[in-house]
């Protein structure tokens, strides 16, 4: 059991999503991007993403519609922010969300935020920090919503990880 411990801890630790100027400034066509986003997250081992998926977020207006067939490097981040929250919310909330961020921050801005609090929460969680390191400005609402549904997404990772 420590030895999967240990594995799960290292896994963690060594996790890293890109960040936004790390995804591919090249669109990618829909089996790249599906590629892409489910190894970015495979150490997480809690998403997938399928290309059934990401046309059903373009039917619905959650992403918009391509250019020339492939997705840029914002639709892929909001493809990565929907798959990792798909998880512990709903896609109208994923939504509110997004308009709550877009409010107030560019895709560059509140995605890479995403990276960092992630990145935060997961070590915060399964080092079992005391506290929870300060990332970032101030706490507006819109990222302290972010913030929370962060946290319930690496105490999910955790439980998942570990049962």
């Amino acid at each position: 059991m420590e030895t999967n411990k240990q594995q799960v801890q290292s896994t963690i630790k060594n996790f890293k999503l890109p960040s936004f100027s790390q995804l591919p400034s090249m669109g990618l066509f829909l089996e790249q991007t599906v590629k892409y986003i489910n190894s970015a997250l495979a150490p997480l081992e809690l998403f997938q993403i399928t290309p059934a998926m990401i046309s059903n977020y373009v039917k619905m207006n959650i992403i918009s519609s391509t250019t020339g067939k492939t997705y840029n490097r914002e639709q892929i981040a909001y493809l990565i922010y929907i798959t990792i929250f798909k998880n512990v919310i709903s896609l109208n909330e994923i939504t509110a969300m997004f308009e709550l961020q877009k409010q107030e921050y560019s895709i560059e801005v509140a995605y890479d935020y995403l990276v960092m609090e992630l990145d935060n929460a997961l070590q915060y969680v399964f080092e079992n920090k005391k506290s929870l390191s300060y990332v970032g400005g101030p706490l507006t609402e819109p990222k302290k919503l972010l913030k929370n549904a962060i946290l319930s997404l690496a105490y999910k990772i955790y439980v998942v990880k570990y049962l």
